[in-house]
Order: C-alpha cells, then sequence, then structure tokens
C-alpha cells in the first residue's frame, strides 16, 4: 500500500546495515525508526547485497537473516512502498553510474568511483527529491560520502593515492549538490541522545562509536572524540 502522507526517509546503502548487523546492533535501527516519522528504505541492488546474496554464503548468513527479518517487519522497506519501481531505480542508477564515474579522469582514463549498489541509493534520492519526500542516505564508505560533500577533496586525495594529476568534470558536479549524506556514528549518536540506546553504561556511546568506526565508518578518532564532548554538554 502507498504511504501518501510520508515526507521524509532514510535510504540505507549496504555497508551501515552490515556494520550495525556484525556488531550486533541492529536494535538500534528498530529504536529509530520507532521515532521517525518517514521511512527506512533499501533498493533492489541494496537488498541483492545484504540478503539474497549473503543468504547463500555459510560466512555471511546469519547477517543476512537479521536483514531479512528487519524487512520483514517492516523496519526497513523497498521503494515499492511508495509506489516507486525497481525498474525506475535500475534505470536511473546506470545513468548515474555513467556520470559519477566519469566526474574524474588520470592518465587519459575515467577513475571509477562507485558500484551499483551506492549508485542506486542516488538514484532513489533523486527521486524521492522529485516527489518532494526529504531524504538522507545513510553510507559509510569515503568515497562516496567525498563524492557528495566534498569532491574536491577527493580529487587531491586520489591524486596522493594514485600519483597522477587528475582533472574534474565540473559540469557533473551540480549534479551531486542534490544529495545528503549520514553515517553510522551519526545514526548512534542520535539514537544515544534520544535516549534509545539500552547500555547504559558510560562509556557506551565511545564503545558503539569506535565499534562501526572498525568495521568501516569513515570517522576519525578526532570527531568521535568531539560528538562525546557534544552528548556529554548537552546532557
Amino acid at each position: 500500500m502507498k504511504n501518501k502522507m510520508t515526507s521524509k526517509a532514510i535510504i540505507f546503502d549496504s555497508g551501515v546495515l552490515i556494520s550495525f548487523s556484525m556488531n550486533g546492533i541492529t536494535d538500534i535501527i528498530k529504536n529509530l525508526k520507532s521515532v521517525f516519522e518517514g521511512k527506512f528504505l533499501i533498493t533492489f541492488e541494496i537488498k541483492k547485497e545484504v540478503i539474497d546474496t549473503p543468504l547463500k554464503i555459510r560466512r555471511f548468513k546469519l547477517e543476512a537473516l537479521k536483514m531479512k527479518k528487519l524487512l520483514e517487519e517492516g523496519i526497513i522497506e523497498m521503494p515499492s512502498s511508495l509506489g516507486i519501481k525497481d525498474s525506475e531505480i535500475t534505470q536511473r542508477t546506470n545513468k548515474i553510474m555513467d556520470i559519477t564515474n566519469s566526474l574524474f579522469k588520470g592518465s587519459g582514463r575515467d577513475i571509477h568511483l562507485i558500484d551499483s549498489g551506492e549508485a542506486s541509493c542516488l538514484a532513489l534520492g533523486e527521486i524521492l527529491n522529485k516527489k518532494g519526500i526529504k531524504n538522507v542516505i545513510a553510507v559509510d564508505e569515503r568515497t562516496m560520502r567525498s563524492l557528495v560533500e566534498s569532491p574536491e577533496n577527493l580529487r587531491k586525495f586520489l591524486e596522493k593515492k594514485l600519483h597522477v594529476k587528475i582533472s574534474i568534470r565540473k559540469e557533473n558536479l551540480d549534479f551531486l549538490k542534490k544529495f545528503r549524506i549520514i553515517r553510522s556514528p551519526e545514526l548512534i549518536y542520535v539514537a544515544y541522545k534520544k535516549g534509545l540506546i539500552k547500555l547504559k553504561e558510560g562509556s557506551a556511546l565511545d564503545a558503539l562509536l569506535y565499534a562501526v568506526k572498525y568495521k568501516g565508518a569513515s570517522i576519525s578518532n578526532m570527531e568521535i572524540e568531539e560528538m562525546k564532548k557534544l552528548a556529554e554538554q548537552k546532557q
């Protein structure tokens, strides 16, 4: 059934969901959903990454079952819940991959930056924007975040990493300005401030932030310490 009243959404990339699952804190996602007046969405491409494919691999099956349960419970939902077809997202995903993966060029070659899962999150975000549904994309991966928030810094980083001069197709930058990013550490911070964390020990926030950092969240130790100070100041 379409929910015409939905005015906002969080689109989850696979990395954030996997991090919460591997750290055994999917209950935080449930608790956040209980106070969020909107949708938690995943695309068909992300579903393949966090549920369909890992269900066939014993090493990752437990995490996949946790994600499958969240989907069955309606904590996370497919875009079809808003009347958005997978084919519409996939079509736009392919175009977005062409745009983003031709944004940077080095040594005469385009530099591949994102894959279909990440691009599908951007595609869904773009579709939601057109529908007037405010949204953010939950993603931990550094390249994706930098691509949206600071492409020039990403260019400099890639130059150092690849040891080549990199140019930017500036006409493609405007496309990226329409997206907003949130990371798993920031989701945890929000949950902590809203009293949604079951762990009551004083070091719980520190433990949770470093847990997701070590599972791939692009956050520095300094940022973590700043989050902890903010939490203490506003208690």
